[in-house]
């Protein structure tokens, strides 16, 4: 069975930094493309970034030079490091995994809430 866990989310102080992590299991993780997808509310769903499985990133114009995206083959696990928080990233955070063909169903984990005090 397909699952996705993220942890890492939590309370943190406008400048401040959290890290994010999705273990996944039940997938051929090297193969997939991995993603992290936030939600604020009242706001539809947004790509915060991506990495394929060659290592090819892919982020939001709003977080680019503050987040990073990594993975760990060996562990199955995709990560998402966040520095220069700002209140506007509150959300709920998603960690995706996306087959890399045009038919392809995504994977979802249950998300992991991050909060930034203004």
């Amino acid at each position: 069975q397909v699952q996705l866990v993220e942890s890492g989310g939590g309370l943190v102080q406008a400048g401040g930094s959290l890290r994010l992590s999705c273990a996944a299991s039940g997938i051929i993780f090297s193969m997939y493309t991995m993603g992290w997808y936030r939600q604020a509310p009242g706001k539809q769903r947004e790509l915060v970034a991506s990495i394929t499985s060659g290592g090819i990133t892919n982020y939001a114009d709003s977080v680019k030079g503050r987040f990073t995206i990594s993975r760990g083959n060996v562990k199955n696990t995709v990560y998402l490091q966040m520095n220069s928080l700002k209140s506007e990233d509150t959300a709920i955070y998603y960690c995706n995994a996306n087959w890399p063909t045009p038919a392809a169903v995504p994977y979802w984990g249950q998300g992991t809430q991050v909060t930034v005090s203004s």
